[in-house]
């Protein structure tokens, strides 16, 4: 049973613990550390050492390339005659270090050079013949591309034409006729036989500026670094040693316009990591091209003036501003479209004016938000064009999705998880009809669920600060080489509550069996999570380690990406009026009410319409409200049962219940708080025989009052002598019985019935959370539970 379901389906891979233990003791690792290692393939001392170490050995020979040879001879044969080279770039942040890599190289070269980045809105991507005109008039005779061009056949007709060689590097999948360049390099190219094809396109640029300088240049590892994480290249072999030599240059000698941006977006600069790339660069380089000319991005990372490099950083960061709330003002139309279509199986939504360069942001938004295969458009009515990016879910291939509806596609191109189309506006509808079919067809129910694969359980008393440092030395994390996701499994909550502005995360402290040590949690975005896990509950996370270092004091912390409760909850509303103060709760579709007492029907009128109350009289349900029970998942337990059989049948009914709350609350006729004590019921006795007869309605506060007993004990007490034949009531008159059988207190059903009440009193409304969810599992489990107390 989960009764509070996690965000995604959790995988978790076997492995061998003798691998693990083998490792930890040749490594010196911890068992954390050791078993993810081991997880990741990594089962020898030397295979992690060399994966942790790696070197220089991990760069490739340029030459190795295809096209290489032929494309450094002409540059080199460019700058020796003075002719005139124009480096030509993409919009994105792989783009634009490509681009400033490339364009640095040639000046470090001697070579006249130049750099063109097209404009998104008004060029569109890639090599277009108007730029290369341009080019052409201006006397350029090489042109280069970087990180595009591999699919620009009709301007390498129109450049051959012209006299200009180009030259390609690009990293994108070749299409099956390529572009007759003078040279082209890509390592994904048929016939080439470079180990990593994998490379972004500022790594091929990098691979370039190699095979130009004669050695790979340390100086540029900045760029490339930068351009690889931005762009998810897999940070595996090759790719991984030039990420961490950039991050080490950022962080020991950072370039001047990189140095700027990390300031404006209030970065660290002595803990400069993949995130910071990833959330920080990367997004503020990709925002210029996205709402307008790449130009200020390059132009900071080429920067040599500080006060330049200040102001270009403040408008690239101003820029990323207005692409955040762009983003955020389309992503609430587009979800509002979504909605209003049904969520259909693949998400198609579009409008006029929204801007082309945020939509595959929007699209990823969407698919995150809905786990669906995700397209937004964006129209141009005047022209009857609609141009687009899509996002995708495994299992579905968005490309050979979009390829199987060519016939309404003049342009896309893309691969399984994403894609970028143009169509006439009247289609759409034809092709979102088409891939709807398409999913409906090709995808299994499991397709539909998120997946969340974990690297390695743990327990609670295995994470330390150390451990968290040794898995560090497996970064940088990215593509191919994810941050580890670990879990807590069956764990129990010590603290939990709602922290930010809004209450919309959640802090959270998990603890051992013992209670003896603790691990904090930090889950964004899960702050109405707290409301659904009880405060005994045993829960289940999946989140990455980190460290928190607060006022010099270094803890671990979990930072949460899915939680999951597998054991029924139970809910404590118990004491006065805690039910009807919590509005949430009444929000509440869905709640099966179980009344056991008539007095309780003056707070029925307060309960929600939509709850269903179903009345308990005795221990023998009706087999009707016994069926309801069992098809119940929310309980709510209003008032205190009359008996223990009464409240041993409703429960015993409830075994499918998630979720069970426990209100417990007193109607207007109640038995004493506690059983008057034998020596009480004397004291009474000896009081009305020696005054034969007591009128209770002039003399009851008064005695109560002398003897230091509350009214309902002093009712009880007569109501059980009136039963036993001790006195005679009438109208309030309290008379002895001149002469009564001796009879014990247990044979009056008053005072049977007070002791009854008294232990579940005792037992349901005042024990401890503890005792009351160990009382209520063991009935749902049709085990009659054994009630401590007595007052008789």
């Amino acid at each position: 049973m989960i009764v509070l379901k996690a965000k995604a389906s959790w995988t978790v891979p076997a492995w061998s613990e003798e691998d693990v233990a083998r490792l930890a003791r040749e490594t010196g690792l911890s068992l954390i550390a050791a078993r993810f290692f081991v997880q990741r393939g990594k089962t020898t001392k030397s295979a992690v050492e060399n994966f942790i170490h790696i070197d220089e050995n991990a760069v490739h020979d340029p030459f190795l390339l295809k096209g290489m040879k032929e494309a450094a001879e002409r540059i080199h044969r460019a700058v020796s005659d003075n002719e005139r080279v124009l480096v030509f770039g993409d919009y994105d942040a792989d783009g634009v270090t490509s681009t400033s890599l490339m364009y640095s190289v040639l000046r470090e070269l001697g070579a006249e050079a130049a750099y063109y980045v097209p404009n998104r809105f008004t060029e569109g991507y890639g090599p277009n013949e108007e730029a290369f005109r341009q080019a052409k008039d201006e006397g350029v005779t090489v042109i280069i591309t970087v990180d595009t061009g591999i699919s620009a056949g009709a301007v390498a007709e129109k450049a051959k034409e012209w006299g200009i060689d180009l030259i390609i590097t690009d990293h994108h999948e070749p299409p099956p006729t390529l572009p007759d360049a003078y040279a082209i390099i890509n390592p994904k190219q048929e016939k080439c036989d470079y180990p990593n094809p994998a490379l972004a396109g500022v790594g091929v640029a990098f691979k370039l500026a190699h095979a130009l300088l004669g050695e790979a240049p340390d100086s540029y590892y900045d760029y490339v670094a930068i351009g690889s994480i931005a762009d998810l290249v897999p940070l595996e072999g090759e790719n991984r040693y030039f990420a961490q030599k950039g991050l080490e240059a950022m962080l020991n000698t950072p370039r001047l316009g990189v140095q700027a941006l990390l300031d404006k977006a209030g970065a660290d600069p002595s803990a400069i990591d993949e995130e910071t790339v990833g959330f920080l660069i990367g997004p503020r380089l990709n925002a210029a091209g996205r709402l307008d000319s790449a130009d200020p991005a390059i132009a900071l990372l080429l920067s040599e003036d500080p006060e330049e490099a200040h102001e270009l950083a403040q408008m690239v960061d101003d820029l990323n501003k207005e692409r955040q709330q762009i983003v955020k003002e389309i992503t609430e139309e587009a979800s509002l479209q979504a909605e209003e279509d049904g969520l259909p199986p693949v998400i198609v939504v579009g409008a006029p004016g929204w801007n082309p360069g945020v939509i595959g942001i929007v699209a990823s938004r969407l698919t995150e938000m809905y786990y669906r295969p995700a397209i937004v458009l964006s129209y141009d009515p005047e022209n009857g064009i609609a141009k687009g990016s899509a996002r995708s879910i495994e299992g579905f291939d968005m490309f050979a999705s979009l390829s199987e509806c060519r016939d309404y596609l003049p342009h896309f191109g893309g691969h399984p998880m994403a894609a970028g189309l143009t169509m006439n506006l009247k289609d759409v509808g034809t092709v979102h009809k088409h891939l709807i079919t398409i999913a409906e067809k090709t995808m299994n129910p499991e397709d539909w669920e998120r997946k969340l694969t974990v690297d390695l359980p743990v327990s609670i008393d295995e994470i330390s600060v150390p451990a968290i440092e040794e898995l560090g030395k497996m970064a940088p994390f990215g593509v191919g080489n994810p941050a580890p996701k670990v879990m807590l499994d069956n764990v129990n909550v010590g603290m939990m509550k709602k922290i930010g502005a809004n209450e919309d995360h959640m802090k959270i402290s998990f603890t051992d069996n013992d209670a003896t040590k603790e691990v904090d949690g930090i889950a964004f975005r899960f702050g109405a999570v707290c409301d659904e896990i009880s405060p005994l509950a045993k829960v289940s996370a999946v989140g990455k380690l980190s460290i928190n270092e607060w006022n010099g004091n270094r803890k671990p912390q979990l930072m949460i990406e899915d939680i999951k409760v597998n054991e029924q909850q139970l809910f404590d509303y118990r004491g006065g009026q805690r039910l009807f103060r919590d509005q949430k709760l009444f929000e509440t579709d869905m709640m099966t009410v179980i009344q056991f007492r008539k007095e309780s029907d003056e707070y029925l009128s307060k309960l929600p319409e939509s709850w269903e109350v179903i009345r308990i009289d005795d221990a023998e349900l009706p087999e009707e409200s016994a069926f309801k029970l069992r098809q119940s998942v929310r309980i709510l337990l209003l008032d205190l049962p009359e008996t223990k059989d009464q409240f041993f049948a409703a429960l015993a009914c409830c075994e499918n219940a998630e979720r069970v709350y426990a209100s417990f609350i007193y109607g207007a006729n109640r038995m004493p708080a506690s059983i008057p004590s034998r020596d009480q019921f004397k004291s009474l006795y000896a009081i009305i025989r020696k005054k034969e007869q007591i009128d209770m309605k002039q003399h009851a506060e008064k005695l109560a009052d002398h003897k230091g007993w509350t009214l309902d004990s002093l009712r009880f007490m007569c109501q059980v002598f009136s039963e036993l034949g001790f006195v005679k009531m009438d109208n309030g008159v309290v008379a002895v019985h001149p002469e009564p059988d001796k009879r014990d207190l247990t044979e009056s059903k008053t005072y049977r019935k007070g002791v009854e009440h008294s232990e579940l009193e005792n037992e349901l409304y005042y024990s401890s959370y503890r005792a009351l969810k160990r009382w209520i599992d063991e009935a749902m489990a049709g085990q009659k539970p054994v009630f401590s107390h007595s007052s008789s």
